[in-house]
């Protein structure tokens, strides 16, 4: 069964994906190869569907406070961020986990100065 990090890490990439494929059937095969079934995966399509419902408002958050440095980042970077945005904003998860795991994931994911800027936009955003 997957952890509630790795569905955090598929959506990442999910969304990062989604930059280039276009594909409505490409989420729930990513799910199917990467063994999320279940709750787990529940939470997952409610993660990604919240994403790209408020996709406007998140990234518009996001950018206010980038000083219009929001277009400079690169993809993945901007997935993290809008799984934490989305997270803070619009679900009960505690605040520290959320901001720990998307520090994590940039660390794992990103440039090497990614965790410090999205330790930075979502502890202002919390």
């Amino acid at each position: 069964m997957a952890t509630r990090h790795q569905v955090r890490k598929s959506i990442i990439s999910i969304l990062y994906s989604q930059e280039f494929v276009q594909n409505d059937k490409f989420l729930e095969d990513f799910l199917e190869e990467h063994k999320i079934r279940n709750a787990i995966k529940d939470w997952a399509i409610e993660l990604y569907n919240g994403i790209n419902v408020n996709l406007k408002a998140i990234d518009e958050k996001i950018a206010s406070l980038l000083d219009g440095e929001f277009n400079k980042l690169a993809n993945m970077e901007k997935a993290i961020l809008r799984l934490g945005v989305y997270e803070l904003l619009y679900t009960n998860t505690d605040k520290a986990i959320i901001i720990n795991e998307a520090i994590e994931l940039a660390k794992e994911y990103a440039s090497d100065n990614a965790p410090k800027l999205i330790n930075g936009v979502l502890d202002k955003i919390r």
